[in-house]
């Protein structure tokens, strides 16, 4: 017989064996155990029912605080992505816009609608680009980041954007298209194009202030050249140097201002050459000997720890470094000595490492003074540029010119004992065994008559009259072209040596002279040496020069030694000897 407190699971499990129980102590015993064994189940299913009940009661709760909070972020993205200051976008690896916010049609003017699921190139023009890139370099998977300026045109005006992407990426690495901004930068756009209006303004007025400042000066030094070399009084000469010094002087000034400009612009480069350090050090110690001899004053160039002669970098550079060191100590020392000395700190992976070092018995610079020499328009005080001279730019414009070489300026002085001024530059060593530098030109030379035809284009009056003087005194033939046409007319008509091409000239100017020469059919004519004769910036007009294939420029006011020189490098007898 069955116990009716028995489980419910247990009585149906004894009612189909049809057991019974009651006859059989152990059986009784046994099923009762396992009877409180489903009971005490029934008590944990149920504990552990209202455990889950309890807990999807916390879930739901949960769940629904985070939708709500998912859905009030997702709202406030919205909000920002649609206000933003900028196009938000999305695309595939095609190109093709999968999402974009509402400045999308504020900017373009076209609805998402019309531009989701097209490609970009339907709306941006290659010409319109900033550097007219091609699109396979714009979105491509080879590129993590892209950024480009593009401009717009909406109803007659232009605007500026800039676009900045990165590629997107799936857990596995794979790319899967991209995402960006687009952002309106009409205005920065608008002022850079403004400040390099100005620039370019700025650069054409300092151009050509510095054509019509050189062109009388041409005349000022030049008479004073042809006066220096002719017969005059004895009481005439510490006029004409003075005279000769001004000029000189204020063509200085000139320079300094348009070498500041050109640092100061970022547009001066570095244009390392082969060159000759034994030559540079010859030529430095033949120009300037005579100017410290003039002043009673030694000058010794010492080379120290065999220092390499063929070098690479930047020898006009390291000159205008150079002279403007030689010229303030020259300037500043009035009895005693001037020393350059060059030593050798050592070579490492075929480069060497040089220490100029120039030092004078001046008048020094106070402790207080030393850092602020090297500013610009800065002197050591108020009563030195008043008794001396100078703009106070040349040891700016030389610390300039060492910083573009990863190099620096240091002065180490006293008052009243001198100064050194040193620095340290490295430079490859030429796998040349030698570097052709033309012969040595005395600061004196003789001036023998130079076998030589030159035709000379030049339309000013003055200039003319000078270089007439000089070349009867050198004994050269030459004859006188005042335009363009004139020029062409007497090069078809007659052979020459040498033109020396002013480059502003009436009906057809010097550019366009040169190209015609250039062209002609006769070869040996056409190869004919031409030099530009230019009143502008040297900066300014070398690189068109070669544009045009001129073999090389002179600047006015041209130093007489320096033309003669030329013109002698092209004669027949140098020539002949040359061959």
């Amino acid at each position: 017989m069955l116990n009716k407190n028995y489980h419910r699971l247990l009585k149906r499990q004894l009612k189909k064996t049809g057991l019974d129980t009651s006859k059989n102590p152990e059986f009784i015993r046994f099923f009762n155990m396992v009877n409180d064994a489903y009971k005490s189940f029934d008590k944990d299913v149920k504990h552990i029912e209202n455990i889950l009940e309890e807990s999807s009661r916390e879930l739901f709760v949960a769940n629904q605080r985070l939708t709500k909070e998912r859905d009030n972020i997702n709202k406030k993205l919205g909000h920002i992505v649609d206000n933003i200051g900028g196009v938000l976008f999305e695309t595939d690896l095609d190109g093709n816009f999968t999402f974009l916010n509402n400045a999308w049609a504020e900017y373009s003017g076209i609805p998402i609608d019309n531009a989701v699921g097209k490609s970009f190139r339907t709306f941006l023009h290659g010409e319109n680009i900033e550097g007219f890139k091609r699109f396979d370099d714009l979105f491509s998977i080879e590129k993590e980041h892209i950024k480009f300026i593009f401009k717009n045109e909406r109803n007659g005006e232009i605007m500026w954007f800039e676009v900045k992407s990165k590629l997107i990426k799936d857990r596995q690495g794979v790319s899967t298209g991209f995402i960006g901004t687009i952002i309106d930068v009409t205005n920065l756009k608008e002022t850079e194009i403004e400040l390099q209006r100005a620039s370019k303004s700025k650069d054409e007025f300092l151009s050509t202030m510095s054509h019509e400042i050189r062109t009388p000066l041409n005349a000022v030094t030049g008479l004073t050249n042809i006066l220096l070399m002719e017969d005059y009084l004895p009481d005439q000469l510490e006029n004409l140097k003075a005279l000769k010094y001004s000029g000189e002087h204020l063509l200085g000034l000139i320079n300094d201002l348009l070498d500041f400009d050109k640092i100061k612009s970022g547009k001066l480069k570095l244009i390392e050459k082969d060159f000759s350090l034994n030559y540079f050090l010859e030529s430095i110690k033949s120009h300037f000997g005579l100017r410290t001899e003039k002043k009673g004053l030694i000058f010794n160039v010492i080379k120290e720890n065999d220092v390499p002669d063929n070098i690479i970098g930047d020898k006009l550079k390291l000159t205008q470094i150079i002279k403007n060191l030689l010229s303030n100590s020259l300037k500043f020392t009035e009895n005693g000595c001037i020393n350059l000395s060059v030593n050798n700190l050592g070579v490492k992976e075929n480069k060497v490492t040089l220490i100029f070092k120039v030092t004078d018995t001046g008048i020094g610079i106070s402790k207080s003074r030393q850092e602020s020499i090297f500013e610009s328009f800065m002197q050591a005080n108020s009563e030195t540029s008043i008794k001396y001279g100078g703009t106070g730019l040349g040891l700016s414009i030389s610390k300039k010119l060492l910083n573009l070489q990863e190099s620096d300026l240091k002065v180490e002085s006293e008052l009243g004992k001198g100064s050194t001024f040193s620095f340290e530059i490295t430079y490859k060593i030429s796998n040349r065994l030698s570097v052709y530098e033309p012969d040595m030109i005395k600061m004196q030379p003789s001036y023998e008559p130079i076998d030589i035809n030159v035709l000379v284009a030049e339309d000013n009056k003055m200039n003319v009259l000078i270089l007439r003087r000089f070349f009867n005194k050198w004994g050269v033939t030459f004859t006188i072209a005042e335009n363009g046409e004139e020029v062409l007319e007497l090069f078809n008509k007659h052979d020459y040596d040498l033109i020396l091409m002013d480059l502003q000239m009436p009906k057809t100017n010097g550019y366009q002279a040169a190209k015609i020469i250039r062209k002609s059919e006769d070869k040996s004519k056409a190869n004919i040496p031409i030099i530009a004769l230019t009143a502008f910036a040297q900066t300014d007009v070398k690189k068109k020069t070669q544009q045009y294939k001129m073999n090389g420029f002179m600047g006015k006011p041209f130093n007489p030694e320096e033309l003669y020189k030329l013109l002698k490098s092209y004669s027949k007898s140098y020539n002949k000897k040359a061959i």
